[in-house]
C-alpha cells in the first residue's frame, strides 16, 4: 500500500442526508443543490477544496441525488448553445463548475449517521490523512481555514477539527470541545468532546463546524463505533476515542475559527447567507442594498 504520510490530497464530502428541513422544495431536489445567489451550495464546497489544493474528491451520496452528478458534469449541447448565443460569461460560469477537478461519488445505503457517511469513504481515501467538508457551512474564500487546519495536521500528525465560539444557549446545536491552549500555537489539544450537549452540561462554548482534517485511523475507530445520539453513528464520538487514545494516529487537535461563515442548515440561516453573499457581488450588491434599506424603512 503507498503511504503518503501527511500530504492531505483528499476530501470526502458527505451530501446523502434527506434535506427534510427545506421540504417541500427539496422533495426531487437534493439540498445541496439549493441556490446561493446563481450557484448550489455544494458549489462553493467544492470549490474550497479546489482552492484548498486538494486534488481527488469524493462525494458521499444517496437516493436522489444524481443532479449532483449532473451538475459537475460537462454539458456538451448546453456549452455549444451559450457558445453561438456569444454568452461567453455564462458558458465560462458552466465550465468553471466542471472543471474543478476528478469528483468520485460512493453511496451511502442508508443513512446511518456522519461516522457511517465519512466510513463509506474509507477504501477510495486509502492510508492517507483526508478533509471532510460538511455541505451545511460555507467558508468565505477569503479565509484559509481549511489550509490552516491541514498545515496543524501535518504538524501534529493528529486530526484536527475547526471550533468556533457560540452563545452557550447555542452549544446544544452543536458538537462541543473542552480544550487546552498549546504554548506558542495557533492550534489547540482537545481533550474532550460531547455531541449536542445540554448547555447547562457542555464543556465549553467551542462548537464543532463541517470541517476536519482527518488521521486515516479514524476509520478503524469508526469501524467499532457504536450507533450514538439519534441511533446513528456519530463522527464525534469517533474523535473522541481518538483524542483520548493512545499511538499512531491518535490526540485530536482544533482550529478556532474567527472568519466568516455562512450557515445554510436552516431556513432562516439559509435565507441571511444568501442575501449577505448577494450583498457583496460587485454586479448588484449596491442596488440590494440600497432596496434593502427601503424595504425595512
Amino acid at each position: 500500500m503507498t503511504t503518503w504520510g501527511n500530504i492531505v490530497r483528499k476530501a470526502v464530502i458527505p451530501a446523502a442526508g434527506l434535506g427534510t428541513r427545506f421540504l417541500p422544495a427539496t422533495k426531487a431536489m437534493p439540498k445541496e443543490m439549493l441556490p446561493v445567489v446563481d450557484a448550489p451550495a455544494i458549489q462553493y464546497v467544492v470549490e474550497e477544496a479546489a482552492n484548498a489544493g486538494l486534488s481527488d474528491i469524493l462525494m458521499i451520496t444517496g437516493q436522489s441525488k444524481r443532479a449532483l452528478e449532473d451538475h459537475f458534469d460537462r454539458t456538451p449541447a448546453l456549452e455549444r448553445s451559450l457558445e453561438l448565443k456569444g454568452d461567453q460569461a455564462r458558458l465560462d460560469a458552466v465550465q468553471h463548475a466542471s472543471g474543478l477537478g476528478p469528483i468520485h461519488y460512493v453511496r451511502q445505503g442508508e443513512p446511518k449517521g456522519l461516522g457511517h457517511a465519512v466510513l463509506c469513504g474509507r477504501q477510495h481515501v486509502g492510508d492517507e490523512p483526508f478533509a471532510v467538508l460538511l455541505g451545511d457551512d460555507l467558508i468565505d474564500e477569503r479565509d484559509e481555514l481549511l489550509t490552516t487546519m491541514m498545515e496543524v495536521q501535518k504538524k501534529t500528525g493528529g486530526s484536527v477539527i475547526a471550533l468556533i465560539e457560540v452563545e452557550p444557549a447555542q452549544i446544544s446545536a452543536y458538537g462541543c470541545a473542552n480544550v487546552s491552549a498549546v504554548d506558542g500555537e495557533v492550534y489547540v489539544r482537545v481533550n474532550n468532546l460531547v455531541e449536542k450537549p445540554k448547555a447547562e452540561d457542555a464543556p465549553s462554548n467551542l462548537a464543532i463546524i463541517g470541517r476536519y482534517v482527518l488521521h486515516p485511523a479514524v476509520f478503524e475507530v469508526l469501524e467499532n463505533t457504536e450507533p450514538g445520539r439519534g441511533g446513528e453513528i456519530q463522527l464525534t464520538d469517533a474523535l473522541q476515542t481518538l483524542a483520548v487514545g493512545e499511538g499512531d494516529g491518535t490526540g485530536v487537535y482544533g482550529v478556532v475559527f474567527r472568519g466568516r461563515r455562512y450557515d445554510t442548515g436552516d431556513k432562516l440561516s439559509y435565507l441571511k447567507a444568501v442575501i449577505t453573499l448577494a450583498s457583496e457581488r460587485p454586479e448588484f450588491g449596491e442596488d440590494l442594498k440600497t432596496w434593502m434599506k427601503g424595504f425595512i424603512g
